[in-house]
């Protein structure tokens, strides 16, 4: 009996043993119009880093790495060795471990809700999933991990798979779907691909969403016409969801979403194709019958994560919108007016990296997290 209790005690202390992250550098002074930025290194080392979670009680983050690992990170610069019980995923190209949620009710129910990629498409073609679990008290184990929502048909070679969470006020989850590099599905209402996607926390579809009871049509969706959303949030002012996403080659956007509204993809876009030509699909910067992007970038900055600040510590930053941008590898700080964009501003360029995601967090700061195969997790505060 001693012998199995020292060794449950044993394996308990494994799953709750906390590693010390790789040799963090000191904090950086950088410019920015509101004054001097500091940049402080929390931790250093992450598999290409893709999305944070604040738990409650100042117990840290959760954070996903694309190659399938979540973490727990705290705020002093440990991280934890990867969480039992997070499913299989597909890391291949852009797919893998994507981003993380906390239940509205988390005090209460403990679930974490995780975006993926998963695999057994036909062709051995992958989509995004969407599931659950209960994080055990020790924060080690999500348990009874449970699939709430799949992509249908997959269709994805490894690209374009979207994939941001956000629960509204009302507690329904929205899911922002890519079109998995297949243009005319974004179209489709028959498919899920290139959508917002609307379900209650469990999965089931809301009887009042725009297309249920429509034969041929998938009642889940919520919004369509969408290549691939990387980034959304909740905007704190208004209570509506704003999503940003990837175009071709030019035409990154972001759209303020909508019940039932096609946002144009591929029919009408401010991008054109890689190869340099148009898109065949296009019909120009507008097509009839969908809504135009609310703001656009002709020139891309590949953008990926989106959060609104309405903190006190910072007030210059107060009714900004930020997102990471990968290609331009900057932090995109855009001055709203209401939702009119007043100026952009571009920061941590001396970073030199893809900054994957960015979320305020509950001290005023803001955090981020650099898409590297060795992503680090920085704190943003003005002196």
């Amino acid at each position: 009996m001693l012998r199995q209790f020292l060794l449950a005690f044993s394996c308990a202390s494994l799953a709750l043993q906390v590693l010390p992250s790789a040799q963090a550098a000191t904090a950086q002074d950088m410019a920015s119009e509101q004054g001097t930025l500091e940049v402080t290194p929390i931790v250093q080392g992450l598999n290409h880093p893709w999305a944070l979670a604040f738990l409650p009680d100042h117990k840290g983050m959760l954070v996903t790495e694309r190659s399938g690992n979540l973490r727990l990170v705290t705020v002093d610069g440990k991280r934890s060795a990867p969480i039992n019980g997070v499913p299989d995923v597909w890391a291949r190209g852009q797919g893998g471990l994507l981003d993380v949620a906390l239940s509205p009710d988390f005090r209460q129910d403990r679930m974490v809700y995780l975006s993926y990629a998963e695999g057994g498409g036909q062709g051995n073609k992958a989509g995004t999933a969407v599931g659950r679990g209960r994080l055990s008290e020790d924060l080690a184990t999500l348990k009874d991990f449970t699939v709430i929502f799949r992509q249908e048909p997959k269709l994805s070679v490894g690209n374009h798979f979207g994939s941001r969470l956000v629960f509204d006020r009302d507690g329904y989850l929205f899911i922002t779907l890519g079109e998995n590099n297949d243009r005319p599905t974004a179209q489709d209402l028959d498919k899920l691909q290139g959508k917002i996607v609307r379900i209650f926390p469990d999965g089931k579809v809301p009887t009042d969403n725009p297309f249920v009871g429509q034969p041929g049509v998938r009642p889940e969706i919520w919004a369509y016409g969408l290549r691939n959303p990387q980034g959304a949030a909740l905007n704190p002012w208004t209570g509506a969801v704003w999503e940003n996403e990837h175009g071709p080659r030019g035409g990154d956007e972001i759209n303020i979403i909508a019940r039932g509204k096609n946002y144009g993809w591929p029919l009408a876009t401010h991008g054109i194709d890689y190869s340099g030509q148009p898109i065949p699909e296009s019909r120009g910067k507008a097509a009839e019958g969908t809504v135009g992007p609310h703001h656009v970038w002709e020139q891309s900055p590949g953008l990926s994560g989106m959060a609104f600040y309405d903190g006190d510590r910072f007030p210059a930053w107060r009714h900004s919108a930020f997102m990471g941008a990968l290609v331009a590898q900057a932090l995109i700080r855009l001055q709203l007016d209401g939702d009119r964009v007043l100026h952009e501003e571009r920061l941590l360029g001396e970073l030199g990296q893809r900054i994957r995601d960015v979320r305020q967090g509950p001290d005023g700061f803001l955090y981020v997290l650099t898409d590297e195969e060795e992503g680090a997790l920085y704190r943003l505060g003005l002196k």
